[in-house]
């Protein structure tokens, strides 16, 4: 005898869950918008900044709590300054032939 197992599978995708501590910063006259998220099935939070042309800049590692990603903003701010966000492209021009 055989016995056959129904497996309900959703294609709905997990919730976001973003933090309280996520907003726009304004200071020494540059604004971004502070993303601190994470995936409501996940413990873990990202984060992730976006300058005024859109660049953003996300951190590599994720933090455990959403106030220790804010932190590591605030630290990136004191370290480096708000203009670390701003767009510092250098374009390298490939060779003609």
């Amino acid at each position: 005898m055989r016995t056959l197992y129904a497996v309900v599978m959703s294609n709905q995708e997990p919730n976001l869950v973003v933090s309280r501590l996520s907003g726009i910063v304004t200071e020494d006259g540059i604004t971004v918008e502070v993303s601190i998220v994470r995936m409501e099935d996940e413990t873990d939070w990202t984060l992730e900044v976006v300058n005024d042309r859109k660049t953003s800049i996300v951190w590599d590692d994720p933090f455990p709590s959403d106030t220790e990603a804010y932190a590591a903003f605030r630290k990136a701010v004191t370290e480096e300054g708000m203009a670390s966000f701003l767009d510092h492209a250098k374009i390298i021009p490939f060779p003609q032939r």
